[in-house]
């Protein structure tokens, strides 16, 4: 019942099947890793994850826009990546009670955070001057990873183009609200309100 109106739409659209099998792959780890209680040892392993979970929907995107030069497609990746990762950060305090752990082991051993049982010890994480230092090390990631990719929205043609730029800068804000968070990121989920709306859109025009 699903993969043959699929095996229809990539014929139709001739959609490649890497990223499909890349999507496939992470979705198969993150239920193992959640069942398991696993968390990512470092940057490099969660890096993995995003290039299997979240880099081939851009990709896919960008066949259906007709746009394949190899810039447009590296600008895709790693604005695509910037998104997993902010989503990740503004879910820590829905994703850690349900047994998902994003957060690095080694950024949290950077600075001062040991996790030797992640279900036990996650679970314990309080907002504190660590918290607050780990989670702003990880927007640092998430900003550098979207900024690489910010010449993409004037290689995207018309309304996908300014879809695009929305995407960017509401991420962008929400990561902006993480960071103002910090520790409390772990008990706060930031979320965009109507008030964050004009300044959303004055960003997209300027972009």
């Amino acid at each position: 019942q699903i993969f043959a109106p699929l095996a229809a739409q990539m014929q139709i659209f001739a959609l490649p099947v890497q990223p499909l099998h890349d999507l496939l792959s992470a979705f198969q780890q993150d239920v193992a890793n959640t069942r398991d209680g696993a968390a990512y040892a470092d940057w490099p392993e969660l890096m993995d994850y995003c290039r299997r979970s979240a880099n081939p929907v851009g990709r896919l995107l960008l066949h259906l826009y007709g746009v394949t030069d190899e810039q447009a497609v590296r600008e895709s990746d790693t604005i695509c990546t910037a998104l997993q990762l902010i989503n990740f950060w503004q879910d820590l305090s829905v994703d850690i009670p349900r047994g998902r752990y994003y957060l690095p082991l080694a950024a949290c051993a950077a600075h001062g955070i040991v996790i030797t049982d992640p279900r036990r010890d996650f679970a314990a994480l309080q907002p504190d001057s660590n918290t607050t230092q780990l989670i702003a090390a990880c927007v640092d990631q998430a900003s550098a990873s979207m900024q690489k990719g910010l010449k993409l929205v004037h290689r995207i043609p018309g309304r996908a183009g300014w879809e695009l730029r929305a995407v960017v800068q509401s991420a962008s804000r929400v990561l902006a609200k993480t960071r103002a968070l910090g520790g409390q990121a772990l008990t706060t989920r930031p979320r965009l309100t109507k008030v964050d709306a004009p300044g959303v859109l004055w960003r997209m025009t300027w972009m």
